[in-house]
Order: structure tokens, then sequence, then C-alpha cells
């Protein structure tokens, strides 16, 4: 059986009256990936925010890699960090810095004086080859398309070599044919890193195309869990909504 690399157990978080997550549990295994469907507003982006503690949860247990992230100290939060990637829905790059710099921003973070030049080019023109945009090395984030931006955001991610990528509506903001694109781009970066991955997202062909299980969160509870193919053909008003 393929290991568990994140563990959520019956996962609690409110913000005043609003229960948004409710005994919520999942499993994410070594290698595979597991797509997060829900509304907007049903607490998708705070399950991922409380799994890389960004957030902290009122009650339940996260498990990450091994470790419960609630409690590590910092400094082993930090380390675990640089092996879980997270793509930001809004991408997060810097706009005062060249797609170079903000490439090598997390090797210096993490590489620190260990750093070498030749080392830190070698690893930034492979994760730009990675997501087929080498061309852009010395361009500036304003200088580039939504998709482009994204994927420069996902091989800032590669660069550390990440065990775990947590991607945050990818597709959210692109036109159809730029969000196929980068649905396909998520299941060649697995299948060349092997990684383990959640996708949070309720753009259905990008979950069609990348998730190979789906967990379906509906009123705080994990409502599903199941292959979009068996999802597609439920007769659970609250599933069918979603793919009618």
């Amino acid at each position: 059986m393929p290991k568990e690399v994140i563990i959520v157990d019956k996962l609690y978080k409110s913000f005043g009256d609003n229960h948004v997550l409710r005994n919520f549990s999942l499993t994410l295994s070594a290698g595979e990936t597991l797509a997060v469907l829900g509304k907007s507003g049903s607490g998708k982006s705070v399950l991922i925010k409380c799994i890389i503690s960004l957030m902290e949860p009122d009650n339940g247990k996260v498990l990450v890699l091994d470790h419960d992230v609630n409690e590590i100290t910092q400094d082993e939060l930090d380390a675990l960090r640089a092996r879980v990637g997270f793509l930001f829905q809004s991408n997060a790059l810097y706009d005062s810095m060249t797609v170079r710099e903000n490439l090598e921003f997390p090797l210096r973070r993490h590489w620190g004086k260990e750093m070498r030049e030749a080392n830190a080019e070698a690893a930034v023109m492979e994760v730009l080859q990675d997501v087929g945009l080498e061309h852009t090395i010395d361009m500036m984030p304003e200088e580039l398309s939504g998709g482009m931006r994204k994927r420069i955001a996902l091989a800032r991610t590669l660069i550390l070599r990440p065990s775990i990528i947590l991607y945050d509506e990818p597709t959210t903001g692109l036109d159809p044919v730029t969000a196929r694109e980068i649905s396909k781009l998520i299941v060649e970066v697995q299948k060349k890193y092997n990684t383990s991955s959640i996708v949070i997202s309720h753009d259905m062909h990008c979950i069609n195309t990348t998730a190979n299980r789906v967990l379906m969160l509906i009123e705080g509870t994990c409502y599903a869990n199941d292959t979009y193919n068996n999802l597609q053909y439920s007769n659970d008003p609250k599933i069918r909504e979603f793919f009618d």
C-alpha cells in the first residue's frame, strides 16, 4: 500500500457562526493526485492553509510527511514547507524581480551561502524547460500573460523539488485553452517528479484531467470520496449539481 503523506483527521474551523470545516478528514497517498471539489466559499482554501499551517484549526490534527504541523517548532515547520510546494491562486510572483530572480529566491532562502551560481542557473533552466518558458528568463512578471505567470509560479514551486504540491485554484481566471494547458502541465509534473498533489478547484475539466480521486467538500464535511467517473453518475442531488 502507498504511504500516506498527508493525513487530515477530524478538522474543525469556524469564523464566528460560520462553521467552515466540520469533522473533516482526508488522506493523500504517495504519488497520488487528490482533487478537493466544492463551491466558492465552501472552505477549500481554508483547508489548504490549515495543511501548511498558515491557519490553525479549532480542533483536529494535520500530519504532513509524518509531522504534526501544529506541534512542531517554527524551524521544523520552515524545513517541512521546503518539501511542500504551494501554488497560490494569485501566483504570488514578486513584481520587482525578473523571472530568473523570482526562481532564484527560494534557492537563496533555503540554500543560503551554500548556493553556487552554476547550480542555481542549472536549476532555473530545468524548471523553465519543464513549463516551456525558457525564453522568459529575463522578463518581468508584468510582461507575461496570465497563463505564463501561472507557469512561472509552478516553476518556482518545482525548483526545490517538493515531495508534495498543493494547487489552490490553478486555473481560476484563465481562458479555457490556457486552463486546459495548465491542467495537462500538472499531470506532466506529477509524472516527471512523482509528486503527491492536492488540487483545490471547482473547474470540472481540471479535476477530470488531473485527479486520481475526488473529495467533495459540502457543508464543511467530506461529503463524497470517489473517482471522477463514479461521481459523475451519482444520483445524489448535492453531487449532481456539480456535474449538471
